[in-house]
């Protein structure tokens, strides 16, 4: 953007979702308002020898029905998938068709989590390895067996490959760029998004983040590292800033959006739903205390505030991270308290995460669906399994029933366990 140049309004006239809860906008907003979670006994895969059995898995997912070039359907890992038909969703429920955005000013941004590889890929050849071992058994490999894996195979695991895939979709020739920084990636590729078109190359952009943990790889990996729920009641499980929260559920899904100018949707007759006040970031950097204060969510959230030139008082609801650990919901907490002071108490907090867990990526994008359809139907959906308050987390969580906002100005924020943060602020129009 020009120096002097006064920054373009952006809006956001699209909601693509596929989530454990629904696929589709109104399937998932009649499930949040419905208090129907998405968490249940694991199928993909036998859990006997995990510690954990629960998940959200997105059921009934066919790519075929959500996919235009089913071709290339199966060079595409699950999470590419569910990316791919959040996007399309997005771009429907925007009304854009061909010609309606120029393709060469048309962009996508999208987030994306590690895509783990299946054991599928390499299993013939890791068996034709027994009984070898050593320098023999790694030049047998390298020399003698690549032929029998796929030369796409890497194509299924690169995580710029959602974003690849939805330009060939609909013809985006803009800008286009991957966000691979855990649960803060949707509000992070929203961020960026927003300045491609501030800068003037896009006019319009699809933005989102997707991924999929329902894999034994990852189940196993963060098995060992995150704090899973070891509950046995999926409807009980995650306790987001309750008492008596365990840990986190691990899940997938994704979601979509379509941003664009305000000028540029007022003259295709688009159907806005918010305004992208300010966008934000920060990390906690290095020390105990910027950790455990949340230094790098404190920072996001002042930024987004000065940046919309907004009082904390004029939120209308907070879309929390929620992951539902000790710690982390500790740590966001008292975030919340730094940054916005004596207003922390009074605004009315939802933890979405309790209806379809904990999925890196695209859970950030998933929640931010969920605060965009809640302030276009003026109505909050409840924390599910909020029951406890704990103490160390003194905020104000909206439990048992959804409540009506009085104001259409969300906070919505994310969080890696890194200190990696990002905040936005959003008010519907």
């Amino acid at each position: 953007m020009q120096a002097g140049k006064q920054a373009p309004r952006i809006v956001v006239t699209g909601i693509g979702v596929v989530s454990p809860i629904g696929i589709g906008n109104e399937s998932f907003w009649d499930s949040l308002v419905s208090g129907r979670t998405g968490i249940d006994l694991l199928r993909a895969f036998p859990t006997d020898n995990f510690p954990v059995k629960l998940a959200a898995e997105v059921r009934d997912f066919d790519p075929e029905k959500y996919i235009t070039n089913k071709k290339f359907i199966k060079v595409m890992s699950r999470d590419i998938q569910l990316g791919v038909a959040a996007a399309n969703l997005a771009v429907k429920h925007s009304g854009i068709t061909p010609g309606t955005v120029d393709p060469n000013r048309f962009g996508v941004e999208f987030g994306a989590g590690r895509v783990s590889i299946s054991p599928s890929d390499w299993a013939e050849s890791a068996r034709s390895c027994i009984g070898k071992s050593g320098r023999d058994g790694a030049l047998h490999f390298s020399e003698e067996l690549q032929h029998d894996v796929s030369p796409l195979w890497l194509l299924k695991r690169l995580p710029n490959m959602p974003a690849s895939h939805i330009s060939i979709e609909h013809d985006a020739r803009g800008p286009n760029n991957t966000i691979t920084s855990r649960e803060p990636s949707a509000l992070l590729a929203l961020a960026e998004a927003v300045r491609v078109i501030e800068r003037g190359p896009a006019d319009c952009m699809i933005v989102g983040a997707t991924s999929s943990n329902i894999h034994p790889l990852d189940l196993a990996k963060l098995s060992l590292y995150e704090n899973l729920s070891q509950q046995d009641d999926p409807s009980k499980a995650y306790r987001p800033f309750d008492k008596d929260r365990d840990g986190t559920i691990i899940g997938e899904g994704s979601a979509a959006f379509i941003i664009e100018t305000y000028q540029h949707a007022k003259a295709r007759g688009a159907d806005i739903f918010a305004e992208v006040l300010a966008v934000g970031a920060g990390c906690d950097g290095t020390g105990y205390d910027n950790g455990s204060g949340g230094t790098g969510l404190v920072r996001s959230i002042q930024s987004v505030l000065r940046q919309a030139k907004l009082d904390p008082k004029e939120i209308g609801h907070i879309n929390a991270h929620g992951k539902s650990t000790k710690r982390d919901d500790w740590v966001e907490a008292r975030a919340y308290h730094r940054a916005l002071g004596s207003s922390a108490e009074s605004i009315p907090v939802t933890a979405l995460k309790s209806y379809f867990g904990n999925f890196d990526a695209g859970s950030g994008a998933v929640e931010l669906a969920g605060s965009l359809l809640a302030m276009r139907h003026g109505e909050l959906p409840a924390t599910l399994n909020y029951e406890t308050p704990d103490p160390l987390c003194p905020v104000k969580v909206v439990h048992d029933a959804p409540t009506r906002l009085s104001s259409r100005t969300s906070l919505t924020v994310n969080r890696s366990a890194m200190g990696q943060s990002a905040a936005a602020i959003l008010r519907s129009l």
